[in-house]
């Protein structure tokens, strides 16, 4: 067995099912699926990263499959929203919207016993849901059983206090969101307290990546076309998702670009996001 890097610079045995199932997630045939595989494998050397084996497995798939290649690339380019982790709060938001809720981002709210920061708040008439959204730059972290036993006592101290989100009620949900893993440990203690946690693979189903793909909203971070300065532009003026990137987009002109600028994204933009 040859050892790979993993992002927490732990060395662990290569494992292929976690390359396939990442691969098949992304909506890659079977086929295209083991032929990646095949690939990589012969391209492994001891102490190999991670990234190396994401990096040479994009490379292959954008060959066959751009579509697919930006779905591979979706849980990389939500790290790269950072690094405040405001652009993650607000792509959330910009996910329940398409669902018809309405969302406030950043909102200050007196519990019981203490006031709490809340990152999103999302509502409509039938649900008032309050969001934690742990974002983390690098898929080595995980969001841990603290952030978890957080979540929880906060929910506890809004409890039977009605706000005016939509009229006068009170929460309905509690979620705890993170772009990466959970800890275990929150895992088991989530389960048993009974709490709506997402990560990025977490529940089986209903995870983070099933709802960005469901959705079909992809942020502007996906998009080859625009260099990381470009990226960092477009989300410091408040956009996030590529759909918004249309070649008379505001945003667009305010970059300068030259036409064939403008054309090479809008190419790009029609496949990750069609109309």
């Amino acid at each position: 067995m040859i050892k790979i890097t993993k992002q927490n610079g732990e060395l662990e045995d290569f494992d292929p099912n976690k390359l396939r199932d990442s691969l098949l997630r992304s909506k890659a045939s079977e086929e295209l699926t083991e032929e990646i595989i095949a690939h990589v494998e012969k391209e492994l050397r001891e102490g190999m990263g991670t990234d190396q084996i994401y990096k040479h497995a994009f490379f292959l798939l954008e060959k066959k499959s751009k579509p697919v290649a930006l779905s591979y690339s979706l849980r990389r380019a939500i790290l790269t929203l950072g690094p405040s982790g405001f652009p993650f709060e607000k792509y959330l938001g910009e996910i329940l919207k398409e669902k018809g809720y309405t969302v406030k981002t950043d909102q200050i709210i007196r519990g019981k016993c203490a006031e709490h920061e809340i990152d999103v708040i999302a509502y409509n008439k039938n649900k008032l849901i309050a969001i934690e959204a742990k974002f983390h730059n690098s898929l080595g972290v995980k969001s841990d059983l603290k952030t978890a036993l957080y979540v929880k006592a906060r929910s506890e101290d809004l409890a039977n206090i009605e706000f005016d989100y939509g009229g006068k009620r009170k929460f309905d949900e509690n979620w705890l969101v993170t772009n990466t893993k959970f800890s275990s440990s929150a895992i088991n203690y989530g389960k048993c307290a009974g709490m709506i946690m997402i990560g990025w693979n977490y529940p089986n189903q209903g995870n983070l990546q099933d709802i960005i793909q469901d959705s079909g909203l992809h942020p502007i971070t996906c998009l080859q076309s625009l260099s990381n300065t470009q990226k960092t532009a477009i989300l410091s003026s408040g956009t996030v998702l590529c759909k918004s990137l249309r070649p008379d987009s505001e945003v667009l002109k305010s970059l300068r670009l030259n036409k064939e600028k403008l054309e090479e994204i809008g190419k790009e933009v029609s496949v990750v996001c069609p109309i």
